[in-house]
């Protein structure tokens, strides 16, 4: 049986390993945002990255979960091109479908076997099995990006982010927002 060292909660960690068997004081906890320690005085204190204690009571902002805005943002770029893969395979086996059964049914039995999640070890994967079809995938996945980039209109992906933030935002408030109740039958206590 395996023994559980930390629980997960929303963006909250617990540390269970630094508490030990006998122990009474409170589990170690810190969230993804700040890196912030109490120690056995109940006092709050911060960890810099070294580990050395620094800043006693005040918290200290880590960059463990989207990093800093000085990234070259190499996730996102990532998660485009296993994108475009997605599209030019689901493009491919369109075309595929009219134009070649047998080799639709053959590409479409090995994207359920070899799901197109992450494009380069897709492509490896069928490159091995068909060279032609991967190289098709390729191009595909080139042209549509093309496309895209043609189409794309930064200032309204820009607009279109800020109103859906602004948007949840007032739905949010409107949630948090008790309005008082219009009961006739409610009694005045006095």
């Amino acid at each position: 049986m395996a023994t559980v060292r930390s629980i997960v909660i929303g963006s909250t960690c617990i540390n269970l390993s630094r508490r030990s068997a006998c122990s009474t004081r409170r589990p170690y906890t810190h969230t993804s945002f700040l890196d912030t320690w109490k120690d056995q005085s109940g006092r709050f204190g911060s960890v810099t990255n070294k580990g050395r204690r620094k800043n006693r009571g005040r918290l200290v902002v880590v960059n463990e979960i989207a990093g800093q805005y000085e990234e070259a943002f190499e996730d996102i770029n990532q998660q485009l091109m296993h994108y475009f893969t997605y599209k030019a395979v689901r493009t491919v086996l369109h075309q595929l479908y009219e134009m070649n059964p047998p080799t639709y049914t053959w590409l479409y039995q090995f994207v359920a076997i070899n799901e197109p999640n992450d494009g380069k070890i897709f492509l490896r994967a069928l490159a091995k099995e068909r060279q032609d079809l991967a190289e098709r995938v390729m191009i595909t996945r080139l042209h549509l990006y093309g496309k895209w980039i043609k189409k794309c209109d930064h200032a309204k992906m820009y607009n279109k982010i800020s109103e859906e933030n602004l948007e949840l935002m007032r739905e949010r408030l409107i949630e948090t927002i008790v309005w008082p109740s219009d009961d006739s039958t409610t009694e005045i206590i006095g």
